[in-house]
This record gives C-alpha cells, structure tokens and sequence, in this order.
C-alpha cells in the first residue's frame, strides 16, 4: 500500500546514495583528469565508479522490482512512442519505474562506463606502470597512446549522454511538472504502482558497497601506496649503477633519471661540459675516464630504453628535436602549462627545473603522478 498518495515509493535511500555516487564520482573523475596532479583523486574517482557500476549491474538481477533489467522498456517501438507522447502530452502519466529512455540511458551507462573504467585500468598499468595491471608495462607501454585516445573519446561520449539525460530530467522537471528531479531525493515518483519493497540482505550489500566507496576514496587519495596505486618502478640505486655518474654528477645538483632524455640528448649534453649551463666542467673536475663512464651509463640508460610514461612520451614529442633541458620538451611543457608561473619562482621551487621541489624521489628515478605535490 503506498505510503504517499499519487505518489509511488521506487527508490530506497541506498538506491539514490549510489545513484548519487555514480553521478558525482563520474563527474569528478572526468573533472580532474585535466589536472596531472590531481592524478590521484582521478584514479580514485575512477575506481568508485567502477564499484557502483558493478553494484549496478549485479542490482539490475536481484535488486527490487523497479531496478531490474526485466522491467526495462527497450523496444525501438516503445522509444519512438515515449517521445512521441513527450511531445504530444504534456500532462501525460509517467512510468513508476525505467520508461524506456531511461532504460537505455541505464545500459549506455553500464556498457560506456565498464569500457570507460576498464580502459581506465588498463592505461594505469600499462602507461603509469602501477595498479592491479602494473606488469604490463613492461610489454605494452608502446599501446599506452592508443589506450588513452579510446578512453578519452568514452569518457566524452559518457559525459555527453549525461548532459543529454541532465537536460531530459530539467524537461520533466519545470515543463511536464513531474517532479523528477525529486525522485532521487525523496525516492517518490508522482505514478501509480505498488511501492519498491527492499529486504535485509538487500540492504546490507547496498550499503557494503557504500562504505566500499568511501574506504577506496579514502586508501586511494588520502593515504599511502595501496596494491591500487602501487608502481613497478622502485628507487634506483645510482650510485651502484654507476659511481661516476653518481659522485660526479650530484656534487653540484640532484641527479637527474636517465630516462628523462633521449640518447641525442644526453650526447650533445656530454660532448658540450665546455659550456654546461653556463659552467665549465674541466678534467679536474670530471676526468676524461669518468666523463666516458658518465656517458656510456647515460645513453644506455636513455628514454629509448625505458618503458616509463616520462620516456615515451618525451620521445613521442620531440620529434626531431633534441634539447638537453626537459623543460624544452613540449611533453613537460604540456603537462605543466595549468600550474601557476610563479610556483616556479617561490621560495620552495625556484626554478623550472627544479622537478625535485614537487615530484619526492624523483632524484632516485620515481616519477608517479600519484605523488605530485605542488608547494604553496
């Protein structure tokens, strides 16, 4: 028996907590993947939504007679004749439960949104070299471009349909007076119908997966290194790799991973210590046997032969160039042209190329998105 009259009880409070999760989490994952260093809230978003969209499709078998798939409208028939009426009868009644733009809009988002989260994984491992797909990286990192194209262009197709059903629901809202933007809020509809009913068990799984959302949120983008984030690349040992390159090199400035330049570049760097940004580096400081020591272990080191994100796409933006400054590759221009000019002037920074001031243990070779801190 309803509890409202005119009015149909539909969604249960867990329900319209997930809906609303969904919604945000998409949004603000789409949001922050402008910025590289919120890299981290990105990917946590981004996992939140993929647990949702499990919940969701699991729901659409065993949750509540209004939330399942075999409620749903699809016939292309039933489509044409819910708009023809939209637009025909303005006071028109509305289903209780999915009417058939909804329905598709419900499986546009489950198929976009797995494709989108999926591909989203998947680019971690194989372009950032972390997460549950860290291990191929190794083997596939030349695919991360290509990746990345296919997630973007989901992502905006997802964030198209969301604005189109946005737009739908404001429709129904102020012109056919139906109160829809209310129903996920109060969980009413003004329909006919007997009220969604929700067991114990029901509940208990909805609200599992609400606290599973805030626990990833909170291990993903507020604490440290989880098996969500871990990265393959560890802390490179320098000075066991090459005593030269780490003695020599560091007595003047934080060294800098080899990977960061091509093997051109580090070339023209080594043959040109005449003029070494502005000094001259003479045999009693770097001998001619340390300086061959230095280079060989550079250019076999070199961006050519690193999987890490950094390296290929240092390389996939130089084209024909080869500067011997990583603040000349347009890739590092790119990816710092959000942050304010005058970070690169405070107190903590200094300078463009300090990559040390907000990227911690970049000096031993780690270069994680999901670290980046920017100094106030």
């Amino acid at each position: 028996m309803n509890k409202r009259i005119h009015e149909v009880f539909v969604w249960p409070l867990c329900t319209r907590i997930i809906h609303w999760i969904m919604a945000t989490s998409f949004l603000l994952s789409f949001g922050t993947s402008f910025f590289h260093y919120l890299f981290r809230w990105h990917l946590a978003f981004g996992l939140i939504f993929g647990i949702v969209l499990l919940f969701r499709l699991i729901w659409g078998f065993v949750g509540p007679n209004y939330a399942t798939f075999k409620t749903f409208t699809l016939s292309p028939k039933e489509l044409q004749d819910y708009f023809v009426q939209k637009v025909q009868n303005r006071w028109r009644k509305i289903h209780a439960g999915h009417n058939a733009a909804s329905s598709w809009f419900t499986l546009i988002v489950l198929g976009l949104g797995s494709w989108i989260v999926l591909s989203g994984l998947l680019l971690q491992g194989i372009q950032e070299g972390s997460g549950i797909f860290k291990e191929l990286n190794e083997h596939y990192f030349q695919f991360s471009s290509s990746l990345l194209s296919l997630h973007e262009v989901l992502s905006y197709l997802l964030f198209i349909w969301a604005l189109i059903h946005i737009v739908g629901v404001l429709i129904e809202q102020f012109y056919h007076k139906t109160h829809m933007l209310f129903a996920m809020i109060t969980g009413y509809k003004k329909a006919e119908g007997s009220d969604a009913r929700v067991s114990m068990v029901r509940h208990l799984f909805a609200y599992a997966v609400i606290g599973l959302s805030m626990v990833t949120l909170y291990s993903v983008a507020c604490s440290n290194e989880t098996f969500l984030t871990q990265s393959r690349f560890e802390k490179r040992n320098f000075q066991a790799e090459n005593p030269a390159f780490f003695e020599k090199c560091s007595t003047c400035h934080k060294l800098y991973p080899p990977f960061m330049l091509p093997h051109d570049s580090w070339v023209r760097l080594m043959e040109g210590l005449d003029n070494h940004f502005g000094e001259q580096i003479r045999e009693n400081n770097i001998t001619k046997s340390e300086q061959m020591s230095i280079k060989a272990y550079l250019l076999s080191h070199s961006a050519e032969s690193s999987s890490h994100k950094v390296a290929f796409k240092t390389l996939e933006s130089l084209g024909e160039m080869r500067p011997i400054s990583m603040s000349k590759v347009p890739y590092w221009r790119e990816t710092h042209k959000s942050i304010d000019k005058n970070i690169y002037h405070s107190l903590h920074v200094k300078d463009a190329s300090n990559c040390f001031a907000c990227h911690p243990d970049f000096e031993y070779g780690i270069l994680d998105n999901t670290r980046i801190h920017i100094p106030k």
